[in-house]
């Protein structure tokens, strides 16, 4: 079988999964900061979200290009918890942050991973601006068992 007869297939499953995904974020409550948009850069690079559900947990998603291995298209969403009493500069707290997720990856043989993200998000006071910095260890399950790491960096703004 062609690969080209295979693209619209991945493409219906890929906008099924999005779906999936962005749904359940858009519907829930919002904290002081909103939903957040922004960008991801590093492994992977590309679209970032963020919805906060209360002061200390949130769900992150991206949309984005892998350009680990064979370049490839990126989706994974994730669970977060955020300390803000870890790292105090200036009376502003940088929250330390940790979850799970899950992350699909594009290529000749797709990906699906379970994600443990590690971070630190850096609230910027007078804009409603966050920058984040993240390490994520990643369990590949499928096609094979293995190990990933992603590392980025990204800044998102809320809409209030």
């Amino acid at each position: 079988m062609k690969k080209s007869h295979l693209f619209p297939t991945k493409l219906k499953t890929l906008k099924i999964i999005i779906l999936l995904v962005l749904l359940p974020i858009s519907i829930l409550p919002a904290r002081e900061k909103g939903f957040g948009l922004g960008i991801i850069i590093g492994e992977p690079t590309g679209l970032s979200f963020k919805k906060w559900t209360s002061k200390t947990q949130a769900f992150d998603a991206a949309l984005a290009w892998s350009f680990e291995g064979d370049n490839a298209f990126h989706l994974h969403g994730d669970y977060l918890i955020h300390n803000f009493h870890s790292l105090r500069i200036d009376r502003s707290s940088i929250p330390f942050y940790y979850g799970i997720g899950f992350r699909l990856k594009f290529e000749d043989e797709n990906k699906f991973g379970v994600r443990f993200p590690l971070g630190v998000t850096l609230f910027i006071r007078e804009a409603p601006i966050d920058l984040f910095l993240e390490i994520v260890p990643i369990l590949n399950l499928a096609p094979s068992t293995d190990m990933d790491l992603n590392i980025a960096f990204g800044a998102r703004y809320y809409f209030q």
